[in-house]
């Protein structure tokens, strides 16, 4: 009796895998027509319950769930599957494109510059992830600029510097140097009336100015390594030159 009961219970779990593998397959393949139809959200839903079923084995269909995510809007499952993708070294390059404009989406500047840099350390020759650090970059510096937010914004344009593209350096370190002299500029301008009334006080704010504009000289004199035919460039540091 004790036989019977352990074959029959050894036949259970062979049942049972049967059923979990069909279940498996099935889930796949739904996901697959879904992805197929570009219905990302159920993409996403089927791939994630296949996965789990078998595992996270299936590297292709790991990428195809962050795919499917990111597509879906579904952001913070889009960087769990890519970074699946990545650790599981398939599709690494795309892998990190995707994560990164996810973690862009969700606004978190820190984790999306880490991930573009870890990403150029695989593949520096990453076009898409240059152009997409460089896009957010130049968005959010020009903003904190507006902002007046100067020690953030010069933040966010050196980390585009970062990237091969000569012309994203190129622009970024533009992007500092007339940051830098157009603070110099108003503090010099703010400080001029105080040259006769108070001579003490205008020295200090002249140095505040001058430190601006060293700050400036040096971005674009960098600009102008990367192209020495940049005119802009050349424009503002011969301004700043002839102001000793």
């Amino acid at each position: 009796m004790k036989k019977i009961v352990l074959l029959l219970a050894f036949c259970l779990s062979i049942g049972n895998l049967f059923a979990q593998d069909a279940n498996a397959d099935k889930l796949r393949e739904e996901g697959d027509a879904a992805m197929q139809a570009k219905n990302y959200e159920e993409a996403a839903t089927k791939y994630s319950e296949y996965l789990k079923l078998t595992n996270y084995e299936d590297a292709d269909r790991i990428f195809n769930c962050g795919f499917a995510a990111f597509n879906a809007k579904k952001y913070d499952d889009a960087v769990k599957f890519y970074d699946m993708s990545i650790q599981k070294k398939n599709n690494v390059d795309n892998a990190y494109v995707g994560k990164a404009m996810s973690l862009r989406n969700l606004d978190k500047a820190e984790e999306f510059c880490s991930t573009v840099e870890a990403g150029l350390a695989v593949n520096p020759k990453n076009v898409n992830l240059e152009k997409i650090l460089y896009g957010y970059c130049m968005k959010q510096g020009q903003a904190a600029q507006k902002a007046g937010k100067l020690d953030k914004a010069e933040e966010l344009f050196k980390d585009v510097l970062v990237v091969n593209d000569v012309k994203y350096k190129g622009n970024a370190l533009y992007s500092l140097g007339v940051m830098f002299y157009n603070d110099g500029a108003k503090i010099l301008a703010s400080a001029t009336p105080l040259a006769t009334s108070d001579a003490d006080k205008y020295s200090k704010e002249k140095a505040k100015a001058d430190a601006q504009m060293a700050k400036a000289k040096g971005y674009l004199e960098q600009a102008l390594k990367l192209n020495p035919e940049d005119a802009n460039s050349k424009k503002i540091l011969d301004a700043i030159n002839a102001a000793k």
